[in-house]
């Protein structure tokens, strides 16, 4: 675990950058943490990001994301290259999933 400031907040987040406590999440943080990813966030990637913190619990997989009916696989991909479900769901401030190495 390392303290990092995100957003003028002081965070602890893991070690591959996955915030340790979900409830302090803001859009703000959301939008420093797609920056150091090279994400711009779209109104689109925040209707994924909200799926995404709704459904944390239910164990998320990118097939699941796919048939959110917000966007499809292929999108998904195009929101959040190099890593979908990772890169998403870092920038959503959930736990990192089990599917993702």
């Amino acid at each position: 675990m390392a303290q990092k400031t995100i957003a003028g907040v002081n965070l602890e987040v893991t070690e591959d950058g996955y915030l340790e406590n979900p409830s302090l999440w803001t859009e703000e943080i959301a939008k420093e943490i797609a920056k150091e990813e090279g994400i711009e966030l779209t109104e689109k990637h925040f209707e994924v990001i909200k799926f995404i913190r709704e459904n944390a619990e239910a164990g998320l997989t990118i097939r699941k994301v796919g048939k959110s009916g917000i966007v499809d696989i292929k999108g998904f991909y195009d929101l959040f290259p190099g890593g979908p479900l990772k890169i998403s769901t870092k920038i959503a401030g959930i736990k990192k999933p089990a599917s993702c190495v």
